[in-house]
């Protein structure tokens, strides 16, 4: 993703309200201490694919008729408690009772699987007995503003008392999870620390809050949930991965994004940097100074994958912000003042975490993405929301393909973008781009191939399954091919008019 080209008008960009959510922080007492339920999400969820996560879902009109024809739901988190006990059901065929949790009847089960509408009904036959007083909420958190799509996620808990007292957990009859796990907070984040799992970020930092207030409590969870409960912590940290937490940052990029993402990468308690720092406005400039003051080790530098405006913040405010080094690539340094110029296959030492330096161009000349042990940290090679735009003459569309290849063979852990959510398949992501921009460039060789000439008319012929695209982005991605064929020596331009490279006009 970039800036929008030159003449191309998108519009405003409105942000809808976010949509209600629930998720469930079931517990027990198991023979370690206290144990958390995760679910791993199946890789065809568009949500955390591949992630372990709590179970839960979007509210809807089943969970208002619930509250409104079912005795016991009051106060402002009625609906909020009707839907987790409704997921509860679907997902995990379970329901926290007077008696304690129970299974439920897996025909029932099976009914609401097929359709939530069936919940009402079902429950008014006794088919799903609940207890809504043995949950609480321990905190609401709206998630990042990453896409046009927001949630205020409520997060619901229920202590299921001691291990032999819970159930065994059926997951055959749903297709959300593939597995589900029982451990203690303090290993699921080690092992998320180790990135042996994928954990998704509001989990991580919940779980992390549900420790810290164990080792206050005497490792008692009802007195934990108790406390959490009374203070409804908000989030603080987005911690896409141990060392990778990210703020983001409002910025004029292409909708429907309107943020940049910046990461704070390194050692949570030695040294890091802070990795495109894009803000121009004093909020965003406040964000990233509360997220290095909080964090617990040394700021050594800023850096940026390639100088692009929606990358590139208020150069003086930045430097009188944190006093560090700026690093980049040697493109970047001609119009970014540098300290050091970063280098194809550079080792970074961060603390105890390394980083290599890779130059990735396509998009920009001199793109950096660096790679670690959590992931790739891949500036504007992805995108986890929207598009990739390859700016005709600053880009290579060739080129970007080629660099697509080399990480996606680099097999990272995780991939980071500028603009979007963390993206939990890589190896699917470069797939889908590769076939994508395959796809049009040939269809852009052929068009040129049959006789069409003009730059409008390959790009009505080359976007023809596309009918909606925007006509200049499609116009300026049309050139951008077009060019890297005429780099490659395959086609040539002459009175704006293109043709097969040997061939007359």
């Amino acid at each position: 993703m970039s800036e929008v080209p030159d003449g191309v008008s998108l519009g405003s960009f409105e942000r809808r309200p976010p949509r209600p959510t629930a998720t469930m922080t079931m517990t027990r007492d198991g023979p370690e201490g206290v144990e958390v339920l995760l679910g791993l999400r199946s890789e065809t969820m568009a949500a955390f694919p591949g992630y372990w996560a709590f179970p839960g879902g979007g509210l809807s009109r089943v969970d208002t008729a619930a509250v409104e024809a079912l005795e016991g739901f009051e106060g402002p988190e009625a609906k909020a408690t009707a839907c987790i006990l409704r997921e509860m059901s679907e997902e995990l065929g379970l329901a926290p009772s007077e008696k304690g949790l129970v299974a439920l009847p897996i025909e029932a089960r099976k009914q609401i699987i097929a359709d939530k509408s069936q919940y009402l009904p079902l429950a008014l036959q006794g088919e799903f007995p609940y207890d809504t007083h043995s949950l609480k909420v321990l905190s609401h958190r709206i998630t990042p503003p990453f896409g046009p799509i927001q949630f205020d996620n409520a997060f619901m808990h229920f202590h299921a008392g001691p291990k032999e007292n819970v159930p065994e957990i059926d997951l055959e009859p749903q297709t959300e999870f593939t597995q589900i796990m029982w451990d203690t907070p303090s290993s699921i984040l080690l092992r998320w620390s180790q990135h042996e799992i994928k954990v998704a970020p509001p989990v991580v930092t919940l779980l992390m809050e549900i420790e810290r207030t164990l080792h206050r409590k005497e490792r008692d969870m009802i007195k934990a949930a108790q406390d959490i409960s009374e203070r409804l912590p908000n989030r603080r940290s987005i911690l896409f991965a141990h060392g990778v937490e990210v703020v983001p940052v409002k910025t004029a990029t292409l909708p429907p994004a309107d943020h940049t993402n910046c990461y704070l990468v390194g050692d949570p308690e030695g040294e890091f940097i802070l990795v495109d720092p894009a803000s121009h406005l004093r909020e965003g400039m406040e964000d990233m100074a509360k997220a290095v003051g909080r964090h617990k080790g040394e700021l050594i530098a800023m850096m940026f994958t390639h100088s692009h405006g929606d990358h590139v913040g208020d150069i003086g405010l930045l430097r009188e912000a944190f006093d560090v080094p700026i690093w980049g690539s040697e493109y970047t340094a001609r119009s970014v003042q540098c300290d050091r110029i970063l280098e194809d296959g550079e080792q970074l030492k961060l603390g105890n975490q390394t980083w290599e330096v890779l130059i990735t161009p396509g998009h920009h000349p001199g793109h950096i993405c660096l790679l670690g042990e959590a992931g790739l940290i891949a500036g504007d090679m992805v995108a986890g929301i929207g598009t990739i735009l390859i700016p005709p003459h600053t880009g290579d569309m060739n080129i970007y393909m080629e660099q697509l290849e080399r990480l996606k063979n680099l097999n990272p852990h995780l991939l980071f973008p500028s603009h979007g959510p963390v993206i939990a398949l890589p190896t699917k992501k470069f797939n889908q781009y590769l076939s994508h921009r395959q796809a049009r460039h040939q269809a852009v060789f052929n068009a040129v191939e049959s006789g069409i000439d003009t730059l409008s008319e390959i790009t009505r012929a080359a976007y023809s399954d596309t009918p909606d695209a925007h006509p200049g982005l499609a116009e300026d991605q049309t050139l951008s091919h077009l060019m890297s064929f005429q780099r490659a020596g395959t086609l040539h331009e002459e009175s704006q008019k293109w043709f097969i490279k040997g061939t007359k006009p």
